[in-house]
């Protein structure tokens, strides 16, 4: 009997990708020079090109270049490293960049690293910590912009045809969305969840036939690589904690602002909880 080998990719292929790879530039900001040339040799070795900045003002300069993702490094004092990730986030046109965050060394925290307050905040696709091997760094700068350059695949589930069409109109501003089906209760949501194999369901809690809580139960157990993110009006705790028990990644209230909502859908897509406080509750 035949069995399928895994062909190794030829030589053209390695080719065309270290050709794609010259046309992506990484910025790193750091203060640490050893760091950053550390960076750049590992980087430039694997076909990227590289800009550094040692401080936010250079940084805003050097990020003008359209870097494809951008390594958040350290900066003395402690609080410029935040300082910049704020502006990032609210930067209309950079905001959407990859990030891949590395703290300070234990020691070195109190001088230029991150603050504990600080890194609850911070939904960075990555967070890592000197001392750190920059090829350490390669698997994960390529997994985080193949992500970025796929559709998240999203299911929408809510009985008000509104409600859904207010949501897909936002998805629809996204590069990195689409909406491949709507459902109108939780048995809907779970044949479809089957049938269009989204990357995420977004699944209100009450609706008739089967309720939200439900499909999650059902999709998580049947169709683990649909992510489930609760989009309802009943945000108390309670209910927070009976989404997580179901299997839910997310959970976001239904008057939260259409950026919770694609943060959300992009942090679960990828297997993470979201926000931070549905993160950290503890399941009994």
């Amino acid at each position: 009997m035949k069995t399928d080998k895994k062909s190794k990719p030829s030589k053209s292929d390695t080719k065309s990708t270290t050709a794609r790879r010259k046309k992506e530039r990484i910025l790193i900001i750091d203060d640490e020079s050893t760091f950053i040339e550390a960076c750049r040799r590992t980087l430039e070795a694997k076909g990227y090109k590289v800009s550094a900045a040692s401080n936010a003002a250079q940084a805003k300069e050097m990020i003008k270049v359209d870097p494809v993702l951008i390594i958040l490094g350290t900066m003395a004092p402690a609080g410029q490293a935040f300082t910049m990730y704020q502006w990032l986030e609210q930067h209309p046109r950079y905001k959407e960049i990859p990030l891949l965050i590395i703290d300070a060394r234990y020691e070195e925290r109190p001088i230029r690293g991150w603050r504990r307050f600080e890194g609850i905040q911070v939904d960075g696709d990555e967070y890592l910590f000197k001392p750190i091997e920059p090829a350490s760094l390669v698997p994960r700068i390529q997994s985080l912009l193949e992500a970025a350059t796929r559709k998240i695949r999203v299911l929408v589930v809510d009985d008000h045809t509104m409600v859904r069409t207010g949501i897909c109109s936002v998805i629809s501003l996204q590069k990195d969305m689409e909406v491949v089906g709507e459902a109108v209760d939780g048995r809907d949501a779970f044949d479809k969840a089957l049938r269009l194999l989204p990357h995420v369901a977004l699944i209100d809690i009450v609706m008739p036939v089967m309720s939200g809580i439900e499909a999650t139960k059902m999709i998580h157990k049947e169709c683990p690589e649909t992510k489930v993110l609760v989009l309802t009006q009943y945000d108390e705790e309670e209910n927070m904690i009976i989404a997580k028990q179901s299997g839910a990644y997310g959970f976001i209230p239904k008057k939260a602002a259409s950026s919770d909502l694609i943060r959300g859908i992009r942090y679960v897509s990828q297997g993470k909880y979201y926000p931070t406080p549905f993160a950290e509750l503890v399941i009994q």
